[in-house]
């Protein structure tokens, strides 16, 4: 006997999902049966990923928008809607590390840097959250809401500590979401990676630091990209029906570990010498 996951029939969208993990997870719901919905800021990224999804065999179309647009977040969450035919997986996949994608001391950080980032990750990630949800109690059909939230949020953060504060806005937004909505059969969920190699983190960090972190896991290494796609479609599954308001930990046990490569006396250094003058 076997069980799959099976979501034939559902329309799923995912912003962000030109690259890394959103481009995974609309590859992996793609795969279970969904007609995906693939957002990004960069419309031929999008394309792309909707060309991979065809040519695989599954149903996909590009919804290329500024999700930091209010406007242009609720035109193309309708525009998914009249297209597709409805909504019922959201996936907000949405988000940056802070400014020049390297960690900072926490005295750097300006008004700004504040603003920008919690407009990015926080922000951002709610209005989606809100014209998806829009969409789903219009329906009356109920559905399914993820957010890509971060294992930053589970210890502390030290040179990354605006961007883990924004996310743990997220997680507790989750919550929230989750108590208002279930009552019309919307679930809503985060799921917290590890640190994954994407291409904004492949650009923060040398070799040597993605080397330490791995090593710092108990399971001596990183997340992978469809690591964190499975973990989403099973989430939005059906097998999952009964799991809501949750914050799902996906980081190789990283939260476990004593040592934290980000805290360490020789990246200190680093930033000093990188922020001098």
């Amino acid at each position: 006997m076997s069980i799959a996951i099976d979501h034939g029939g559902k329309i799923a969208l995912v912003t962000g999902a030109g690259a890394g993990i959103g481009r995974e997870i609309a590859r992996w719901l793609a795969r279970a049966g969904a007609t995906l919905a693939v957002n990004d800021i960069r419309a031929t990224a999008a394309e792309a990923v909707v060309d991979e999804i065809t040519a695989a065999g599954g149903r996909a179309h590009c919804f290329a928008a500024d999700c930091r647009d209010d406007d242009a977040v609720d035109e193309m969450v309708e525009a998914v809607v009249s297209r597709l035919g409805g909504l019922d997986i959201a996936v907000n996949n949405i988000g940056m590390l802070p400014r020049g994608r390297r960690p900072q001391p926490f005295s750097s950080y300006r008004g700004e840097d504040w603003r920008d980032i919690l407009d990015q990750n926080l922000v951002l990630a709610a209005l989606c959250g809100r014209a998806e949800a829009a969409a789903m109690l219009a329906s009356g059909d109920g559905g399914v809401i993820l957010f890509v939230s971060s294992g930053e949020t589970t210890r502390p953060s030290p040179y990354n500590s605006v961007y883990a504060a924004a996310k743990a806005a997220v997680n507790h937004l989750v919550t929230s979401m989750a108590v208002e909505l279930g009552p019309s059969g919307i679930r809503v969920l985060a799921i917290a990676p590890g640190t994954t190699l994407t291409e904004s983190v492949a650009a923060a960090f040398t070799d040597e630091r993605i080397e330490a972190i791995a090593a710092s896991t108990p399971l001596r290494r990183m997340v992978e990209h469809d690591e964190l796609a499975r973990l989403a479609a099973f989430l939005a599954s059906d097998l999952a029906r009964c799991i809501t308001g949750q914050f799902i930990l996906a980081d190789a046990g990283a939260f476990l570990s004593r040592t934290r490569p980000a805290n360490d006396e020789g990246l200190a250094a680093e930033l000093k010498g990188s922020n001098a003058g």
